[in-house]
């Protein structure tokens, strides 16, 4: 069984009020005896029964019980609690980068790799709420937005069913345009993804004078799923286009497909061995104050998506609870004062 979210306060000061309920508790007995005090002096204990009637029992305590409780979820309330619950998450837009290089076509991950990713990107699609917009972005060489975000999952799909393989691996390409599509007018330089070149330095992939960072992981209207099988061998450096993305708040999931031992396969001609670079998306997930996620064959790659599309869907964050408390409190306290007309024709 799941345990009871852990409740934290924003003023606890406030909490010392419930050192008030036992006062009351011991005012209401010292009431109930100072009443059987007056009783007492009636010549008639038929007229003490009569006039105790049916208001005698467990009913007598119900309403000064609930209205105890009351008093106690209003100054909860009142203390403005919080908890870690798991809430529909409010991300709009969902970037999938994905791997297209000659990599890809290793079968290690059955039937190969690239196919293995194209189906579980399709079911993750089909898992999504509605109301998330995708966009794609496939990287090998350089990077190319082949699906601007949109609500329908049949461009989607069909972008992805059009990948084709080409030569390189620019991770640090897939997550700059994939920045530049989630921010189109943030004016991000896209001149470093154009072509095959050699690994830029950190100042290359700055942001403009007038951009503010923000805290990573905090922007929760997007995030970036990132799909790769190798290590970078051109364009941007990966963890400066991660840091890029963490100072705009945006998240990067990252998702290593294939053997960790590697492979040599033959494309185009030329023969070249593969091997999964998990310590660079390890930090770029890192960075990004996002998850890795491993998947070494395709089954994993389909539980990996699964995994994801939950947490898109669900997201669990610290969250004020004071209105559900306040609203609790006065639902208990209308129900004291209703039981009370009821069986006594009085608030008691």
């Amino acid at each position: 069984m799941n345990a009871l979210p852990r409740l934290d306060f924003i003023w606890p000061q406030l909490l010392w009020l419930l050192l008030l309920l036992p006062l009351l508790v011991l005012l209401y007995v010292w009431l109930l005896h100072r009443r059987k005090k007056v009783t007492v002096r009636y010549a008639n204990l038929a007229l003490v029964r009569e006039a105790i009637g049916r208001s005698a029992g467990w009913r007598r305590h119900l309403p000064p019980m609930l209205m105890g409780l009351a008093l106690a979820t209003l100054i909860l309330a009142s203390a403005r609690p919080t908890a870690l619950l798991s809430l529909p998450s409010q991300q709009e837009t969902i970037i999938l980068a994905m791997d297209v290089s000659g990599s890809m076509r290793a079968n290690d991950v059955q039937p190969n790799r690239l196919v293995a990713a194209q189906e579980a990107a399709k079911a993750f699609i089909a898992a999504l709420p509605r109301n998330v917009r995708v966009g794609v972005v496939q990287f090998a060489g350089t990077a190319a937005a082949v699906q601007l975000p949109t609500h329908s999952r049949e461009d989607v799909v069909a972008a992805i069913d059009r990948f084709q393989l080409q030569r390189g691996t620019a991770t640090g390409s897939g997550i700059v345009l994939s920045l530049a599509t989630l921010f189109p007018e943030a004016g991000i330089d896209l001149s470093q993804i154009t072509g095959q070149r050699a690994m830029p330095r950190a100042a290359d992939a700055s942001p403009s004078p007038d951009f503010v960072p923000v805290e990573p992981g905090s922007y929760g209207s997007a995030a970036i799923i990132m799909l790769t099988d190798g290590r970078a061998t051109t364009g941007p450096d990966p963890l400066e286009a991660s840091r890029m993305a963490a100072e705009r708040g945006v998240r990067v999931y990252t998702v290593g497909i294939g053997t960790k031992e590697g492979e040599t396969i033959s494309f185009e001609g030329w023969s070249m061995r593969v091997q999964l670079d998990e310590e660079s998306l390890k930090s770029i997930a890192q960075i990004t104050h996002a998850n890795y996620f491993y998947a070494g064959t395709a089954e994993d790659l389909k539980r990996v998506y699964e995994s994801l599309s939950t947490r898109i869907a669900l997201e669990r964050k610290e969250t004020e609870i004071s209105a559900l408390l306040a609203a609790l409190g006065a639902l208990l306290m209308l129900s004291a004062a209703g039981l009370s007309i009821w069986w006594f024709g009085r608030i008691a």
